[in-house]
């Protein structure tokens, strides 16, 4: 669905155009950020909220769970209410869910807000993504992806640093106020540099509902499944075993109705291409090894050798440097 509604410009980018996609570039850097800066003081946060490790661990896990049902459902509402719409809404949600975090009173209060700012926060990513192909020319496409690029890799890396920084000196709160300044800045960018567009609405009568659902739930679940399986001994928890079989089910029809729908959610037939398929193995791979040690590392310096949170973002920082 994505493909079909991108312009693709041959003219020379206008600083508006260059604009725009700078502030999704802050969006996007903003959101991978925050999957990560929670990190390394998730100590002192659990203190103050009086929660247990196990209890913790959901201040992540409902960020992930959210952004990764939001992140391939941004397309279609590109789509359906326009980027500039749709990218004000989100942002001006990020800010207001960012602000409700380092005002958390309880663990159910700072997971239902994480879980708001991850939805927010999961549409910011493609966005960003999405305006580069928009506005920018073949010619200078190459600039926005590599800016894309360093937003996807160094932002999970940075996010323990500044956020053990800042729970030091300041207050595991700042890891939340901290959105705010280049929050405004990105609203006023976007707002000046995406024009106008009125909704689709009649896409409403041909959008996939099945696909929607069977993704959410399927993707939904097995977020949950692997973040909390190692923690309840996999299969020994009925909880964990419904989940995971939830998942398969509901990913399986997803992938069923994809195929045989005439408008899918998700073009599934751009795998089969070569190149494009190969490149995306090679990206989860990448993802995998990249997310994956940045989340596990900071545990296990907290729970194990005892690192405070400065200490924790001082050692993943240097998984950064090189990536730039």
């Amino acid at each position: 669905m994505a493909g079909d509604a991108l312009i693709r410009p041959t003219a020379e980018p206008s600083r508006r155009d260059w604009i725009a996609v700078m502030s999704a570039m802050l969006g996007a850097f903003m959101a991978v950020l925050d999957i990560q800066i929670t990190n390394s003081s998730l100590k002192d946060i659990q203190g103050a909220l009086s929660a247990t490790l196990e209890e913790g661990s959901w201040i992540s896990t409902s960020y992930l769970v959210a952004e990764i049902i939001m992140i391939p459902l941004t397309a279609w509402l590109v789509q359906l209410f326009s980027a500039r719409r749709l990218a004000v809404w989100v942002s001006v949600g990020f800010l207001i869910a960012s602000l409700l975090c380092s005002l958390a009173w309880s663990l159910e209060s700072m997971i239902v807000f994480r879980a708001l700012q991850g939805f927010t926060g999961g549409a910011l990513i493609p966005l960003a993504f999405t305006l580069t192909l928009i506005k920018l020319p073949e010619h200078h496409r190459a600039k926005g992806m590599a800016l894309f690029a360093i937003t996807a890799t160094f932002a999970p890396s940075i996010g323990p640093t500044l956020g053990g920084w800042l729970t030091e000196n300041w207050g595991w709160e700042y890891i939340f106020y901290i959105n705010v300044p280049p929050g405004l800045i990105m609203i006023a960018g976007l707002l000046y540099g995406l024009e106008k567009k009125a909704p689709q609405w009649e896409l409403l009568k041909t959008t996939d509902y099945a696909g929607i659902v069977t993704l959410g739930m399927g993707l939904g679940c097995l977020q949950v499944f692997l973040e909390e399986g190692h923690r309840k001994d996999w299969l020994e928890s009925q909880l964990i075993v419904g989940l995971g079989s939830v998942a398969v089910v509901s990913l399986i029809l997803f992938v069923i109705l994809q195929i045989s729908r005439p408008n899918p959610l998700i073009n599934l037939g751009v795998l089969r291409e070569r190149n494009f398929g190969l490149a995306s193995i090679a990206s989860l791979g990448l993802g995998v090894g990249l997310y994956g040690s940045i989340y596990v590392l900071p545990l296990y310096l907290a729970q194990i050798q005892g690192y405070n949170a400065m200490q924790i973002g001082e050692v993943i920082m240097w998984m950064g440097v090189p990536q730039l």
